[in-house]
């Protein structure tokens, strides 16, 4: 059967349709409205309690901030000496590569050095000159002293781990790393201060200087075949296994570490908000992992810079087009946070 449409009819159906396209262009704006500005509207909470002057979401993180550690050369892992939730100390041994090649190399410098000050020893040397050498050989055995030292601090972190030694003997090793550091500062001092009154080098003390400085340069290649923990801080995370091939661009980093004994929340905050917050203002923390638990903060920092968010949105689970400033908020009483939890960060009023 066919159906007839009418004038009237065509005209009521255009209109319909107009109507309905422009229904269809008010709401599109709506829908690209920003989480954090829906969130926004939705901060006053129930039982009569006052609105929040903002809401932000953020990560919790160690006090001195989430540390990604990565091999300072490339190489392949021949030992990884810690393990996640290990307790470690600034310059502590965390991993070592391989270093045959790199040890081979030392030994043929320090032999270098050997031979050249042996020639340079047949020489006679004035007043001025045998002052300048005598500064220079005792900054030599200072350096070599302050290698022995933190190999014997290596030694005794490792022995430790195994139960083969004590806290006490870490702590003699760390004591003598720095009596030998203190050495070498007072004696590279002195040469400073002799070398300004001695005559130029002979060729033979040119020569030494020489080796010495390659020798230095190879003792640094060498060093960085030893990974190190650069705080006092726990071990969050390892990646690293013996046999694999690390580098400077490893993804993810060979260890997280950070010092947990306090903790802070990184926080994101909508820069439509950021006239709001104050350093020392209050702030409750909600995480999302303890429903029901609320954490005090105090904000301590604020960038000066505004960036895209990396965050999910209070309320929202999927990553928004919102330009934020990063917070930083101190934890009075962390409880049950662990690092890396997420959190809805409240800020008070006043």
């Amino acid at each position: 059967m066919e159906v007839m449409i009418t004038p009237k009819v065509k005209t009521a159906l255009l209109a319909a349709l107009n109507l309905g396209v422009l229904a269809i262009s008010l709401a599109v704006p709506a829908a690209r409205t920003p989480a954090l500005a829906q969130a926004r509207a939705a901060t006053i909470d129930t039982a009569g309690e006052q609105p929040w002057l903002a809401v932000a979401p953020g990560r919790v993180e160690p006090l001195s901030g989430l540390i990604r550690i990565a091999a300072p050369v490339m190489g392949v892992i021949s030992e990884v000496l810690v393990k996640a939730n290990d307790t470690v100390f600034a310059g502590e041994p965390l991993i070592r590569l391989l270093d045959q090649e790199a040890r081979a190399r030392l030994a043929t410098a320090e032999a270098q050095v050997g031979l050249r000050r042996r020639t340079r020893n047949k020489e006679s040397a004035s007043s001025g000159a045998a002052a300048r050498r005598r500064a220079e050989d005792a900054v030599t055995d200072a350096e070599m002293s302050v290698s022995e030292a933190r190999s014997l601090v290596d030694k005794a972190a490792i022995e430790r781990r195994a139960g083969r030694g004590s806290d006490a003997d870490v702590n003699a090793a760390r004591s003598g790393l720095t009596r030998a550091q203190d050495r070498l500062t007072k004696q590279k001092a002195e040469l400073g201060r002799i070398e300004d009154d001695a005559p130029l080098p002979t060729q033979a003390e040119g020569q030494l200087n020489i080796a010495r400085s390659e020798l230095l340069a190879v003792q640094a290649v060498t060093e960085k075949m030893t990974i190190r923990a650069p705080i006092d801080g726990t071990i969050l995370q390892i990646n690293a296994r013996p046999g694999e091939l690390a580098s400077p661009s490893s993804t993810p980093p060979l260890v997280l570490i950070g010092n947990v004994s306090a903790l802070r929340v990184r926080a994101e905050v909508d820069e439509r908000d950021i006239e709001k917050i104050k350093v020392g203002q209050a702030v409750l923390v909600r995480p999302a992992a303890f429903r029901g638990r609320e954490i005090a903060g105090t904000v301590s920092f604020i960038a000066p810079l505004v960036e895209a968010g990396r965050h999910n949105a209070l309320g929202q689970r999927n990553m928004t087009d919102v330009d934020v400033v990063e917070v930083l908020v101190d934890l009075g009483e962390p409880g049950p946070l662990l690092a890396g939890m997420k959190v809805d960060v409240y800020f008070r009023p006043g």
